[in-house]
């Protein structure tokens, strides 16, 4: 196998959700790409790492010349409310929904049975400066409920409370979803729909 190819697959094995496969996949469609395909797309890369940044305040990547992006910066959104999630996608995911004009704490990853490494990679002291700096009224945890994710919402909460802040800290409703039946449930799940009852 060329080197060449090799080094690209460890490349795309590193992106997430990519395993050898895929990655092999992905390096010999491009190999079958005309030249000025591969221009095109060596250029977006390039024009995604030159022009995307990072909201000082929310880490939601954006382009424009100001320091927030424009979700930090719409003045039609409530400045008392925050939703922390795990990463970019899940912002997007609630943003379509239509149903939260909130602001957004983006945390950057979970922690894995709280391995060190795990924590000093999430932006807890960012949170924590974002937290004492404003008098956020609710704050909503909005992580995926794996084990990963429960484990990484107990230590934002305790973060949460470790500021001081009074405001009130929820949690995402979870449950059955719209046209499930009660009987494919598992236990867990049916347990939070009760806790979870309006």
């Amino acid at each position: 196998m060329a080197d060449s190819i090799e080094k690209l697959k460890d490349i795309f094995k590193k992106f997430p959700t990519v395993g050898h496969r895929t990655a092999g996949r992905f390096v010999y469609y491009l190999a079958k790409l005309p030249k000025e395909k591969v221009a095109e797309l060596i250029l977006a890369i390039t024009d995604l790492k030159n022009k995307i940044k990072l909201c000082r305040l929310c880490f939601n990547p954006y382009e424009g010349e100001s320091e927030i992006c424009p979700i930090c910066q719409d003045s039609r959104r409530d400045k008392k409310i925050l939703c922390i999630v795990e990463k970019e996608a899940d912002l997007i995911t609630i943003e379509n929904t239509k149903k939260y004009n909130g602001l957004y704490f983006i945390l950057g990853g979970t922690v894995a049975m709280m391995r060190k490494e795990d924590v000093s990679q999430l932006r807890l002291d960012e949170l924590k400066n974002r937290i004492k700096n404003n008098g956020f009224l609710e704050i909503i945890i909005a992580i995926n409920p794996t084990p990963e994710g429960i484990a990484t919402s107990v230590l934002v909460e305790s973060i949460i409370k470790e500021t001081g802040s009074s405001a009130k800290i929820t949690h995402l409703a979870r449950g059955i979803p719209i046209g499930g039946e009660l009987e494919y449930a598992d236990e867990e799940t049916l347990a939070s729909a009760f806790e979870g009852r309006k």
